[in-house]
């Protein structure tokens, strides 16, 4: 019965879920970030390359 009622208080405990889904969520804004940066990184090298066009 012991196994029994240490594998029903396994699956009661939340605990180790909640720090999964703040893992997933940090996961999910880092990836974000990275995307947004890129795009931004993009459209700052396109107009940086217009002023180099423009001046020469």
């Amino acid at each position: 019965m012991k196994l029994i009622d240490t594998l029903k208080a396994f699956v009661r405990d939340e605990e180790g879920a909640a720090a999964l889904e703040y893992g997933l969520f940090a996961a999910l804004i880092a990836a974000v970030i990275a995307a947004t940066v890129g795009q931004i990184g993009d459209a700052l090298e396109e107009a940086f390359d217009t002023v180099l066009k423009a001046i020469d």
